[in-house]
């Protein structure tokens, strides 16, 4: 989950981060692996349920004010839904910059509909995850609007924990509803199964989920039957969730999924093509974008210290060190073990990015990674981006030697440091100072050496 290594990365160092896409996969601190997962609008997610036999409202997606219009007119009733899809977590609490409050709208007319489309297409809408930021509505789904008799919880993820480790069924009758809230004031009312990832979900095991859950004798084949078509398509599709809320009941007596959110783990990509083609990029962070672009594993923080590091386990300690030297990490950023020079200049431009950053700290241990091929980057970086922040580099490894004559021999200010300890400390000195220049409005040089 995302809010593991933002926890750990809070309780380290009192900061939270600002990317929410990231997920650590390992329980072993020492080789911490993150990874991305992909999410999907509501519209594609209610689709690939449709498509595996799942019973979901009718409706269209509409990028324009008048095909919401045509949408809610087809339905041959005036009441409709319009939805924007936004990819953040409570839409319908959420508001508008162009005014409008919510992003979830029951609508009683065709007119309506367009009116309310209008008000969300082209417009960011702001909620408790994205912040004052928003993100932008480029598209609305209009569903026929269904009436509701009772109101579940559903979701599919996968459990990591010690005891359990797999596919796990998460349950509650109080659907429709912020189960956050629900876990936290009434835990009883989550229920849990645990399905053997070697045998699948069985009818048997199914139906007993939906007993539990409270679906009655008329419809719990039918939300078994839904569970497991569900189940087998979270396994093909290699998704990391499965949330439906509500999965419900409707006035005739069909259990319907009314809402979906879907994830799926990037280390699947390669088999997942169509997936990942679903994949929108203008609901992502700029830089969120630009490090999956580069396979660059990327946590933007909240200091001002800049951190290049190879490797997860050697990012995590040089954070810490920073730490311990009064300092404040402005990310977490791991290139990887077989990074190019290409992707250092990359890895550069997204530190930068952080107008917050007053100095960086390059710490890389060249195992399969050749020291000279980061100084290679380091230096086109440092002319091509015409960085004015100091540059602390620490190098050890494969051609260090090497790396060390190409950086003497650019004649940039970049320092090089054999001790890690003494470049922690030289960098977060180096930020306060260029952190009061600021504050001042004067400009710092450095002068080789410091």
């Amino acid at each position: 989950m995302a809010a593991v290594i933002r926890r750990l990365l809070a309780k380290r160092h009192g900061l939270y981060g600002k990317s929410r896409t990231l997920k650590v996969v390992s329980a072993t601190p020492a080789w911490l692996q993150i990874h991305r997962n992909l999410s999907i609008h509501e519209y594609l997610s209610l689709g690939l349920l449709r498509d595996a036999g799942v019973r979901v409202p009718e409706g269209g997606v509409a990028t324009t004010a008048e095909e919401a219009y045509n949408i809610a007119k087809s339905f041959g009733r005036p009441d409709s839904v319009v939805k924007a899809q936004v990819l953040a977590g409570g839409r319908g609490k959420g508001r508008f910059d162009s005014g409008l409050q919510g992003g979830v709208k029951i609508v009683y007319s065709p007119e309506e509909a367009k009116s309310v489309a209008s008000q969300m297409l082209g417009n960011k809408l702001i909620t408790k995850q994205t912040g004052e930021k928003g993100r932008i509505c480029n598209n609305v789904l209009v569903v026929e609007r269904r009436y509701l008799r009772r109101e579940y919880y559903f979701a599919i993820t996968m459990e990591r924990g010690t005891k359990q480790f797999g596919p796990v069924l998460i349950g509650s009758s109080h659907g429709g509803m912020d189960i956050e809230s629900v876990a936290a004031k009434t835990p009883d009312a989550i229920i849990k199964e645990f399905v053997d990832i070697n045998k699948g979900l069985s009818n048997e095991q199914a139906l007993q989920m939906a007993t539990r859950m409270g679906f009655g004798d008329e419809n719990r084949n039918q939300a078994a039957d839904f569970m497991q078509k569900m189940y087998n398509l979270f396994v093909e599709k290699d998704a990391t969730l499965i949330e439906i809320n509500p999965m419900s009941e409707d006035s005739d007596g069909n259990v319907i999924c009314m809402d979906a959110k879907f994830n799926f783990d990037d280390n699947a990509s390669h088999r997942q093509k169509e997936v990942f083609e679903l994949r929108d990029w203008t609901q992502e962070d700029d830089r969120d974008v630009e490090a999956a672009k580069s396979n660059i594993n990327y946590i933007g923080l909240d200091g001002n210290i800049g951190c290049l590091v190879n490797g997860a386990g050697l990012a995590m300690a040089t954070m810490d060190i920073i730490k311990l030297h009064g300092g404040t990490p402005a990310n977490f950023l791991d290139v990887g073990g077989g990074a190019t020079a290409d992707q250092v200049m990359e890895a550069f431009k997204l530190i930068t990015a952080d107008p917050h950053v007053n100095s960086i700290l390059v710490n890389i241990f060249g195992g399969i990674m050749r020291c000279d091929v980061i100084a290679q980057g380091i230096i086109q970086a440092a002319q091509q981006l015409d960085l004015k922040i100091p540059i602390i580099v620490r190098l050890q490894g494969t051609k260090v030697e090497d790396a060390k004559a190409l950086i003497a021999q650019s004649a940039l200010k970049i320092l090089t440091c054999d001790n890690l300890n003494e470049a922690a400390k030289m960098v977060v000195k180096l930020s306060d100072i260029v952190g009061l220049a600021k504050e001042a409005s004067v400009d710092v040089k450095f002068e080789l050496p410091i």
